[in-house]
Parts: C-alpha cells; structure tokens; sequence
C-alpha cells in the first residue's frame, strides 16, 4: 500500500523573472525540510495547481540537496511557471507501507 507523507511547506514570498531561465520563486521554509528529490504539490487558495518535481534548489549562489525549517530559497519549478506570491508549496514523499491483516483487539 503506498502512503504519502509530507515532508515539508514552503510560501512563496517573491518572484523573480529571470530572462532565458523563466520564474524563479524566493520562499521560506514554514515546516519541516523540503529536498530536492520528492515530488511536490503548488497550491493556490486551497486548490492544488501542479504536481511535479523541483528542477533547481539554491540557498544563495550554491545548489543545494534540501533546506530545512527556517531558511530562505530559491526554486525552480519543472514545467510549471504560473507561480504567484503567497502559493503554498508542499514536498512529500511516498512510501510503501505494508498492509497488517485485519485482526482487532
């Protein structure tokens, strides 16, 4: 059985339009860490826009694997660039969890 579980959110705070490059979104870390390898999830006013993957992670100038709880960032969204201040992002992974056989205490 696969379950999801989420890692972490980010808000956008600011966007940035970088020519040959496309959107770039300044965010903050609200919980938990978000790494570069899950999958994540854009939402806007509750609703969810895109589900897909990070393409670039950047704390300042360095590439990096995953930013923790606190800290700001820089991200680039693959195939996505309708992103607006104040979007929520949420990584999650998913995992495989095995089923227990119904047998009740």
């Amino acid at each position: 059985e696969m379950q999801e579980e989420i890692t972490g959110t980010l808000e956008i705070r600011e966007v940035f339009k970088v020519t040959k490059v496309g959107n770039v979104a300044g965010c903050y870390v609200t919980s938990g860490k978000v790494e570069r390898a899950n999958p994540i999830r854009v939402i806007r006013d509750g609703v969810v826009l895109a589900d897909t993957t990070i393409s670039t992670l950047k704390r300042f100038k360095d590439d990096v694997k995953d930013v923790s709880y606190g800290y700001e960032c820089g991200l680039q969204i693959n195939g996505f660039g309708d992103i607006q201040q104040g979007d929520i992002i949420e990584s999650y992974k998913v995992k495989e969890v095995k089923r227990k056989l119904g047998v009740k205490d």
